[in-house]
């Protein structure tokens, strides 16, 4: 008997180990280039919500998550499938991080859709919304993801074209996405978009990248009262420092090595650890809230 119990609590403090963050360890010196692929990061993130319990928050409901394929966008579509819905996602170019989220997605035994294109193209995001309503029937959560950044030393290395690019990415697609969402999600339709810790703290080298997420936080606050007649929540999630793909592909070798560690906390964050806030906001557990923003980050406080 006392063995039994010993290996019980053994089991506890792994699961709270991973929970914390401490079994990953500190990211290691690594490069890669843009768009950043999850499958050669070292170590790998945590995002298959293994360890997340479900409890049938979203049972039978249709979500399309933009920048699914890895990270945070991997972590909710897999926790939503866990909740009982079918997911498409949406993706740039990296398929095998794509075809991976979708092997966690069916282990749930849900159907999940893979949609390749660039959300900064209109025309791209109007086909998105109607192949997925035509593949499920429905769609009822929109989660804007997507997104890029790009680090540059001074301001004035921002070029006409990173500029647009980052805010066609990382805001422009956002409005083409919940246009053409609105006559599909109906009445207890939600739209969950994903701004920053950098909208609320600002960051002297990501400036293109930390403006968008402002306009993001912006977008939510006028959306959510736009669509309140309507039935339709909008609210946002802003995380600190997680460890993506966004991250070795964004940042020099040093800086990835020390990813973190300036948090209250002293580390980053996994992406199983947001997405929980996407699984409260896309659930009725926050029947009553609207144009709020959470923010998973570590411990920092800012304002909003």
């Amino acid at each position: 008997m006392a063995k039994k119990t010993k290996k019980k609590a053994k089991k506890t403090t792994r699961q709270r180990a991973t929970r914390t963050g401490e079994k990953m360890g500190p990211p290691l010196p690594q490069r890669q280039t843009q768009p950043g692929k999850e499958y050669v990061m070292r170590p790998r993130p945590e995002s298959p919500a293994r360890e997340y319990l479900a409890a049938g928050k979203l049972r039978d409901q249709v979500a399309l998550i933009t920048g699914g394929d890895s990270g945070i966008g991997r972590a909710v579509a897999a926790a939503f499938a866990k909740e009982g819905a079918d997911i498409a996602i949406v993706f740039r170019s990296n398929r095998r991080d794509a075809e991976e989220t979708r092997h966690l997605v069916r282990e749930q035994k849900r159907l999940c859709l893979l949609i390749q294109g660039d959300v900064g193209d209109s025309r791209f995001c109007k086909d998105a919304v109607r192949r997925t309503a035509d593949e499920f029937g429905r769609l009822n959560i929109l989660v804007n993801n997507a997104a890029e950044q790009h680090r540059v030393d001074e301001f004035e290395e921002i070029s006409d074209e990173q500029l647009e690019q980052t805010f066609r990415t990382n805001i422009f697609g956002y409005f083409y996405l919940t246009r053409e969402a609105l006559p599909h999600l109906g009445s207890n339709g939600r739209v969950i978009n994903t701004t920053s810790v950098t909208a609320y703290a600002g960051n002297p080298k990501l400036i293109d990248y930390a403006s968008t997420k402002g306009a993001i936080v912006a977008f939510t606050r006028s959306l959510a009262l736009a669509l309140a007649p309507r039935g339709i929540r909008v609210n946002a999630v802003a995380p600190g420092p997680i460890w993506t793909p966004l991250i070795p592909a964004t940042f020099p070798e040093e800086e990835v090595a020390g990813f973190g560690e300036n948090t209250p906390m002293g580390r980053p964050g996994q992406p199983d650890e947001v997405a929980p806030c996407y699984v409260f906001l896309a659930s009725d557990d926050s029947s009553y809230m609207s144009g709020q923003v959470l923010h998973p980050n570590g411990g920092r406080i800012v304002n909003g």
